[in-house]
């Protein structure tokens, strides 16, 4: 198997950069096409547990839009040709607080997309 494969992680930077530019735009139909649809998708975030495809797109479409934010480093290793993982550092805008974001990534036969996501927040329980 070949790690960090500089192919495999020029198209998951542009996947990630996608994701990035649709959650900040709050675009809900961008961010649904980059997460698998499927029950065994899951997103963990700072005060919710989200498991399957129809609880996350409930949670996008109840919450109003993300909050603005900075990305700090972003860490991208890929496994094989159809697995990656990304992790980033982020800041929230003005003097909010770091936060930590990971996900898995999955190419499938329609692209890569994000199989299971985390969020947290420096001094809140997730």
């Amino acid at each position: 198997m070949k790690i960090n494969d500089p192919h495999v992680i020029a198209e998951v930077e542009f996947q990630f950069a996608r994701y990035e530019r649709a959650l900040m735009a709050d675009d809900l139909a961008e961010l649904d096409a980059l997460f698998h649809d499927a029950p065994t998708t899951v997103r963990f975030g700072v005060g919710e547990v989200l498991y399957g495809i129809d609880e996350i797109r409930g949670f996008r479409k109840g919450r109003g839009g993300s909050p603005q934010r900075r990305l700090g480093r972003v860490a991208i290793a890929s496994f094989g040709n159809d697995l990656a993982t990304a992790n980033a550092e982020f800041f929230r805008e003005g003097n909010g607080p770091r936060g930590r974001q990971s996900q898995t990534w999955v190419r499938f036969p329609d692209g890569w997309k994000i199989v299971a996501a985390h969020v947290s927040i420096e001094g809140q329980a997730s």
